[in-house]
């Protein structure tokens, strides 16, 4: 008797204690389209002298962002930025680059990401294009169902230039959903 009872226990704890699904498969939208702006700060790895090194200043400018989702698992950032404040030597950089999003895990309205983008850079101090890509993640916070603050965001970006030069730099802005 003592070892039914002792089974009945573990089985209603056991069933108290289990999680259910968060949200419920029929109800998530699958396909949703972000837009936002953002403002950047970044180190532009170019100081003049036709030499790839540290600038002495930042750069600072504005972004946009569109995040498309497409279900939970795919999700594509396009991004374009204009670094023209701060400038040093009257060097500035601007960058279009678009790539996979990867949502890394949700916690409460936060959710953690990581991009890979490819795309191109430009520079006052260069005579074309240079291909890029960059590397980086950062975390987003849903402040209601249409706007969501992107709390931050790095990047390291690799540029193909006739000096490969490698800007990082952080960004935060605020998006709005459109469907």
């Amino acid at each position: 008797m003592k070892e039914t009872f002792a089974l009945l226990i573990c089985i209603v704890l056991a069933v108290g204690t289990a999680s259910a699904q968060a949200v419920y498969s029929g109800s998530e939208r699958r396909f949703a389209l972000n837009v936002g702006a953002e403002a950047s700060a970044f180190q532009p790895d170019y100081a003049g002298a036709g030499v790839a090194q540290t600038s002495p200043n930042r750069l600072y400018g504005m972004g946009g962002y569109v995040d498309v989702r497409f279900n939970r698992w795919i999700q594509l950032e396009a991004e374009a930025r204009w670094l023209n404040f701060n400038e040093y030597l009257a060097i500035n950089e601007t960058s279009y680059m678009v790539g996979p999003r990867l949502p890394i895990h949700r916690f409460g309205r936060a959710t953690p990401y990581a991009k890979f983008l490819y795309g191109m850079g430009n520079g006052s101090f260069l005579t074309g294009n240079a291909s890029a890509y960059a590397f980086g993640g950062g975390v987003d916070y849903r402040l209601s169902k249409k706007f969501t603050l992107r709390a931050f965001d790095f990047e390291y970006q690799s540029w193909n230039a006739n000096t490969p030069l490698k800007p990082y730099g952080a960004s935060a802005g605020l998006s709005y959903k459109i469907f």
